[in-house]
């Protein structure tokens, strides 16, 4: 049985150690499994000899669990976990979730807000002089002046508020090993400045060079086109290959982003993966149910990182890249075995794939050499000349799988691009409909208007319609009965009212009642999230109109779910102000009936509970 990293002094003890050489202080539980960031990272570096111990979600309010490891040799580092930490706390509508995943038994306020900045200052009042590196996704996604919607505000750079010496953005691993082997060999942190995939800060523009200047903090917050323009040069650069320094004025110092991190090669990503994880929440959590968020990936199998689908909304291009960096088939067959010699697994391998299941290779051949396509997409609005779209490596990694002993099945649960689907000249379709689902495919159109898809780097209404068609006639061919699950999702910037009812009779029309809805939320670090705050698209300038009041939201997210009588109002209201009164009544195509049949069946249910 694997070792958990130590989490007490008598965890140190047993292995003999007084000292460690990093501490890693976390948002979330501590999960020692692959799919946590905060493992992956503390695996690495204890393989690379160090000695690491791991402080999980410490009461930020007192002293006592920040010094229950004591002083870290090199550096304390820092992450509020998996999800930036607003988002961990706060639905769309800015209501305190019920529920964090993170957690042991999904108990809620167990990290604080913007736990990378409380973190990081309580850290550097109780251990001064102590290095300290910030990373993870909330750290990533802020390392610039970026907008923050749980504010309304531009907030600067998450390396000032913080206070830390060094911000790491991307996924980590190289950007890890490079700095600790810096600080090993004695080097102060404030001279570690040119490491790839991180920010540091320097006192003006004289101490960096080879860069392009950003507006300032102080230009971006008071000028929603200087904040487009910032946002548009950072959005740009955001290439491993091509990617230039930048640099941008934050208040009495400037923030400097190195150029991406380079991709992992297949061996370093077959070495990440077969590092030796428990797999399992530590036993401290038992009592309480365990974490919950460990219960979607126990079984389920990372086989890349990266993708090149576009998503406007998405901070995958921010974080992990377009470049996809894929696992070997030996590294991931050496996992499905593990899989299935672990306690409880029953034959059922829940999902093999990255942030898009079906891409398993660069978008085309010449990536790794020169980077990619700079402003432009590889599938949206319409699919790049040199896209190649081939399953061929996946198909195989799929056979294999699922003819390994004790596997019964092997399902695909990360996002399929349909449209990259379609282009391709394989049985990919049919193989997962005959192997990989069960009863349903789940896909994201996000919605149906071809000028929000549009913005949403999305693809369009007839590539879903011609898929869903495709999808119904593999399946009747095989003899199954399987069914889409589409995700939409409402108050896109650019999707108005008219855009709302639109979607309200696609879904109407396909028969389809969605039990979750998902309504748009401007996380930092996307390109839907600058045209949220600013009003335009920052690559082309052109206007973007955007539902930011509660009621123009509350009702476009109700036309996803007309048929719902709690619903009924808002969705009258909203027809009636885009002059759509004729979906009002009892014809087939009303989505709602009149008020006054509404009001009647209210009563008689009234009247029928009384009974």
């Amino acid at each position: 049985m694997n070792a958990f990293l130590p989490m007490t002094k008598q965890d140190m003890a047993e292995r003999g150690w007084d000292t460690l050489d990093f501490i890693f202080v976390s948002g979330d539980a501590y999960v020692d499994h692959p799919s946590f960031g905060p493992a992956i990272l503390c695996r690495l570096l204890e393989k690379h000899g160090y000695r690491v111990g791991m402080i999980a979600q410490p009461d930020w309010r007192g002293r006592e669990d920040f010094c229950q490891l004591g002083r870290p040799r090199l550096a304390f580092l820092v992450s509020s976990g998996n999800m930036d930490s607003m988002l961990n706390k706060f639905t769309a509508s800015k209501k305190r979730r019920r529920e964090d995943a993170y957690s042991p038994g999904g108990k809620t306020d167990c990290r604080p807000e913007r736990a990378v900045v409380v973190y990081a200052n309580r850290l550097r009042e109780l251990w001064p002089g102590v290095p300290i590196v910030i990373g993870g996704v909330e750290a990533s996604l802020r390392r610039m002046a970026h907008y923050d919607y749980w504010t309304d505000s531009v907030r600067r750079s998450v390396l000032m508020d913080s206070g830390a010496d060094l911000l790491v953005y991307g996924m980590g691993e190289r950007q890890i090993l490079e700095i600790a082997a810096e600080l090993h060999r004695g080097t102060k942190i404030d001279a570690i400045q040119d490491v790839r995939g991180t920010c540091c800060r320097v006192p003006d523009f004289d101490y960096v060079y080879d860069y392009l200047k950003l507006p300032s903090f102080d230009e971006v917050r008071a000028d929603k086109k200087a904040f487009a323009q910032a946002f548009k040069l950072e959005f740009l650069e955001q290439d491993a290959i091509r990617g230039r320094r930048l640099v941008q004025q934050n208040g009495e110092a400037c923030v400097v982003q190195n150029p991406p991190a380079l991709p992992l090669t297949e061996a370093e990503m077959d070495e990440i993966y077969d590092l030796p994880y428990t797999r399992t929440y530590h036993p401290r959590y038992g009592a309480e149910g365990g974490v919950p968020a460990l219960c979607e990936v126990e079984f389920s199998i990372v086989s890349h990182r990266g993708c090149f689908g576009g998503c406007h909304f998405c901070a995958i291009v921010s974080h992990q890249g377009r470049i996809i960096q894929r696992r070997s088939h030996d590294s991931i067959m050496r996992e499905a075995e593990l899989l299935t010699k672990l306690p409880g697994f029953k034959g059922y391998i829940h999902d093999v794939g990255g942030p898009t299941a079906n891409f398993r290779r660069p978008s085309c051949d010449e990536q790794l050499a020169r980077g990619t396509c700079r402003g432009k997409e590889c599938l949206s609005p319409t699919p790049c000349r040199s896209l190649v779209a081939d399953h061929s490596d996946y198909l195989a990694l799929l056979k294999k799988l699922r003819t390994l002993p004790g596997v019964k099945k092997v399902f695909i649960r990360s996002g399929i691009r349909f449209d990259y689907l379609m282009l391709a000249k394989d049985d990919f379709l049919e193989t997962i409909c005959r192997h990989h689902i069960s009863g349903q495919l789940k896909i994201a159109p996000e919605h149906v208007s071809d000028r929000v898809t549009r913005l949403m780097g999305k693809s369009g209404r007839g590539i879903y319609l011609r898929f869903a068609e495709r999808f119904r006639k593999t399946n009747g061919r095989l003899g199954k009965k399987q069914y889409l699950v589409p995700y939409f999702m409402s108050s896109h910037p650019g999707a108005t009212l008219a855009d709302a009812v639109e979607l309200a009779e696609f879904i109407r029309d396909l028969g389809y009642r969605p039990e979750q809805v998902q309504d748009f939320i401007p996380t930092p670090g996307t390109l839907s999230t600058a045209m949220y705050y600013t009003g335009m698209h920052p690559l082309t300038g052109e206007a973007v109109y955007t539902a930011k009041s509660p009621e123009e939201k509350r009702r476009q997210r109700a036309l996803m779910q007309y048929w719902l009588p709690k619903h009924r109002a808002a969705v009258r209201e909203a027809l009636r102000l885009a002059h759509r009164e004729d979906l009002i009544g009892q014809g087939r195509k009303c989505l709602v009936p009149p008020e006054d049949k509404a009001r009647r069946e209210s009563k008689k249910r009234r009247e029928g509970a009384r009974k």
